[in-house]
């Protein structure tokens, strides 16, 4: 895998400096149901479906009492506290995931030791190209509404989507959709030799795929106009099916809950 791992990213990113990531995804594409011998996550397919479900807390689920996940170090297992929205979230984790920047989730792959394996992350990306091949000078602000960043990542083009399902997460309604490189175009004619899926800045790209195995999916929530996007990321297709299957667990423990 080429230029810099999210855990690289993390490590080393800054607010305001400009960084460089390579994120891409996990989840099977093509609404395809999940066969235990698999190595790619459950596929968003399903029209309406309650996205997030957290085990209940001893104290009765009380959110004041949920600690903040930490910004470094492996995590214990439990809920944590995210505050990277409008609206902070409650994610639930087995033991052995590690967290880097406090916004991203990783967890490596005991078979494949030198290679990162599945994470989960959660950061703003205001900004979508056109094209994902021939990204330079074509990263497109988008409107802050969930509806406008699916719009713009389903008409990107050298990637293929799903269709985009609705989803509850928690208390708040959303989008979910698979996400990779369409078909086997070579990454070589590429910008800088990436696929450029999103990013957080318009001039430069913090988000992509740098092989045609990467696979990601997508949760974009509507946060009383504001979106939250999320997504799990599947690095290769040799990651085991138990480890893929563990990362959506932890993607699908995600709940939003309002102030009512």
């Amino acid at each position: 895998m080429s230029s810099m791992t999210p855990l690289e990213k993390a490590t080393q990113r800054s607010r305001h400096l400009l960084l460089l990531v390579a994120i891409a995804l996990v989840g099977g594409l093509g609404g395809c149901e999940y066969a235990p011998d698999d190595a790619s996550l459950p596929s968003a397919s399903t029209p309406t479906t309650e996205a997030g479900t957290v085990p209940p807390q001893p104290d009765g689920g009380d959110s004041s009492t949920v600690p903040p996940l930490p910004d470094s170090g492996e995590l214990e297992a439990g809920t944590y506290l995210v505050s990277s929205f409008t609206k902070p979230f409650e994610i639930t984790v087995p033991g052995g995931w590690l967290s880097d920047g406090g916004e991203v989730l990783f967890k490596d792959d005991p078979d494949h030791p030198d290679e990162l394996a599945v994470a989960v992350v959660f950061w703003p990306t205001p900004y979508v190209p056109t094209d994902a091949c021939a990204w330079q000078g074509n990263l497109v602000e988008v409107g802050p509404s969930a509806e406008a960043f699916v719009d713009a990542m389903t008409a990107q083009t050298s990637t293929a989507s799903t269709t985009p399902v609705e989803v509850m997460v928690g208390d708040y309604s959303g989008f979910e959709f698979d996400h990779s490189v369409e078909g086997d175009l070579d990454i070589t004619p590429c910008d800088r030799d990436k696929f450029c899926i999103s990013s957080e800045f318009s001039n430069e790209c913090t988000s992509w795929y740098s092989t045609n195995e990467e696979r990601q999916t997508f949760r974009v929530v509507d946060l009383d106009g504001q979106r939250a996007v999320i997504w799990v990321v599947q690095f290769h297709e040799s990651t085991s099916p138990e480890l893929t299957r563990e990362a959506r667990a932890v993607f699908d423990s995600i709940v939003f809950t309002s102030d009512k």
